[in-house]
């Protein structure tokens, strides 16, 4: 299904510009990677709504994706490894954080741990998307670490709303996929900006 979409869509693309070598990696590239979100998505919408937690599963998304754009961090290489650790983030964690009852000592030490960890390994890089830039870096790192306290601020503030477990599902996930332990994990090399020419 996927090579049968992929050589589709390119076939469709080309026939309104004629791209370059490279450029056609990139665009396949850039292909592939929507058709596995679009297909990972399906199916993580689809167990949350057999579970009852679509809503809940789609504000995590949502909310884990604004700080990870800014955080960064470790994409699994084979689909269904990313299938695998996307179900245990978007649909386990936040069950665990919807039926578990923390105090908010608790929940605040979660997010402090969270917090500390953006200061120490954000934002995380990866092979594909290295961040040589240090000026960019340190942005990223500024602006995950606000991210991670105006999240806190709202859990602790509204910690009984709908929107409380979902957000700390958010900070957790995202605080999983900087650590260089993942990476090791997975056998991907951390830091990967250490390999390009410092800017």
């Amino acid at each position: 299904m996927k090579k049968w979409f992929l050589k589709n869509s390119i076939s469709f693309v080309q026939g309104y510009q004629d791209f370059s070598k490279d450029e056609l990696e990139k665009l396949q590239y850039g292909i592939e990677g929507l058709y596995l979100t679009i297909t990972k998505l399906f199916i993580i919408f689809i167990v949350a709504f057999l579970f009852g937690i679509f809503k809940e599963v789609l504000a995590v998304v949502v909310f884990f994706n604004i700080i990870r754009f800014t955080g960064f961090g470790f994409h699994a290489e084979k689909s269904y490894q990313c299938l695998i650790l996307s179900l245990l983030y978007f649909v386990v964690l936040p069950m665990l954080f919807i039926n578990i009852n923390l105090s908010n000592f608790w929940i605040f030490l979660i997010c402090l741990i969270c917090i500390f960890s953006y200061l120490l390994f954000a934002p995380a890089d990866t092979v594909k998307r290295p961040l040589p830039n240090k000026k960019k870096r340190i942005i990223r790192k500024f602006s995950t670490v606000l991210i991670g306290i105006i999240y806190t601020s709202f859990i602790l503030v509204f910690s009984h709303s709908f929107f409380a477990p979902l957000l700390l599902s958010a900070l957790v996930i995202q605080a999983i996929v900087i650590q260089p332990a993942i990476y090791l994990l997975f056998g991907q090399p951390y830091n990967n900006y250490k390999n390009y020419v410092k800017a």
